[in-house]
């Protein structure tokens, strides 16, 4: 289901025109001024590769282009004035979703917080397992990326963020839920609730389209 996600996703990016969108220049973080350097890598090295998926994890729990790029440029800024109380030899790249992350839910109404946080109670019991060939992968391999696009799109955000940051960005549950502040429990809840609805949307979706072959191989019709 990965690759089918990271093609509705339009992962792909222009790294260097983000760069300078953000302000950064042709030298990485110059224009923002010296950059900090712990151990043997400066922020630029450790920071600079994930600006694409940092990008594109923003722009799906935002749903908004500008928006997406006011917020990975606040969440690089963050990054780099507190880049000296990063620990070296812990993990950079769940840092930096972490900040982009609280960010965006700083930015967020106390309703939309109170909300999920309504759904993790909702969600708390034995995990549920999580299976790596599942209907919806079935039905994501015959649809195409506008389809996927759409059931990812109508996910309640904490389960569009689960669903990206392990089919995506390829994490392990560990590292989510050190990014989501979540025990590893809730993201293996949050994962096969998430992969629940995008099969359920996707047989809407195809059921519309007069498609039963597809259906019928996911398990959905009789």
């Amino acid at each position: 289901m990965a690759r089918q996600i990271v093609a509705a996703t339009g992962l792909e990016t222009d790294l260097e025109a983000h760069m300078t969108r953000f302000g950064f220049g042709s030298q990485g973080m110059a224009l923002l001024g010296p950059s900090s350097s712990q151990a043997d890598l400066s922020f630029e090295d450790l920071a600079m590769p994930l600006l694409d998926s940092l990008h594109n994890f923003a722009r799906w729990i935002a749903r908004n282009p500008n928006d997406a790029e006011d917020l990975v440029q606040e969440t690089y800024l963050k990054a780099l004035r507190g880049f000296a109380s990063f620990e070296p030899g812990t993990n950079f790249r769940a840092w930096m979703f972490q900040i982009l992350r609280n960010t965006f839910w700083s930015s967020c109404s106390k309703l939309e917080r109170r909300m999920t946080v309504a759904m993790d109670l909702e969600e708390e019991g034995p995990a549920v397992a999580v299976e790596n060939e599942t209907p919806e992968t079935v039905l994501a391999k015959r649809s195409d990326s506008g389809l996927l696009q759409n059931a990812i799109d109508n996910l309640p955000v904490h389960y569009r963020e689960t669903l990206l940051l392990c089919e995506v960005e390829e994490m392990s549950y560990r590292e989510i839920a050190e990014i989501l502040s979540i025990p590893t429990g809730t993201v293996m809840s949050r994962l096969s609730r998430a992969r629940k609805a995008v099969r359920e949307s996707l047989c809407g979706q195809l059921s519309t389209q007069g498609d039963p072959g597809v259906l019928r191989k996911s398990g959905t019709v009789p």
